[in-house]
């Protein structure tokens, strides 16, 4: 394989992105489907969109808003409005921020770890019954390339323009 510098992929590299981004698309559309098909709002009475607060709220630990916002990439306003419907259902909770006491944090409740437990374990119902005909190195496989791909995600910011032809079209 012959080392590229960025911006200098083959055709056949580009082709397999191509294709590869035409599947993520394809994945993110059925998965807004069966999101919609569950209900706006979920059993708990909570938006479904509010659950990805719980979330990163569950696996990153306490924040405050302007960090959920950052980390959710939304608005502060946004994740405002679902954090208050989070603590009004009893799961989340605002509690004093040590390090700064006019600022509060959202932490998840033991309610809100049990609500986001069933939620968990109807979507890996779902999850399995989809997968259910594969094999299990399929599946590992499966698991093992989205954790790969997710992480160069993370790692890697897109670059959509080339930066010769931003700084030309700059003036620079």
């Amino acid at each position: 394989m012959t080392p590229t510098t960025p911006g200098t992929r083959s055709n056949a590299d580009l082709d397999l992105a191509d294709t590869l981004g035409h599947e993520l698309v394809r994945l993110v559309r059925l998965v807004n489907r069966a999101k919609s098909q569950v209900s706006k709002q979920g059993p708990d009475g909570i938006e479904r969109a509010a659950y990805a607060i719980l979330f990163c709220l569950i696996h990153v630990g306490p924040q405050r808003t302007s960090k959920l916002a950052e980390f959710l990439h939304s608005e502060i306003s946004t994740i405002s409005r679902q954090s208050s419907s989070l603590v009004q259902h009893g799961l989340v909770e605002r509690l004093a921020d040590p390090e700064d006491g006019r600022a509060c944090l959202l932490a998840p409740t033991a309610e809100g770890h049990r609500v986001f437990e069933e939620n968990r374990k109807q979507r890996n119902q779902w999850l399995a019954e989809v997968l259910g005909d594969w094999s299990d190195d399929d599946r590992k496989t499966l698991n093992s390339l989205f954790h790969r791909l997710n992480d160069d995600l993370e790692k890697t910011s897109p670059q959509f323009a080339d930066p010769a032809s931003a700084s030309k079209a700059k003036g620079a």
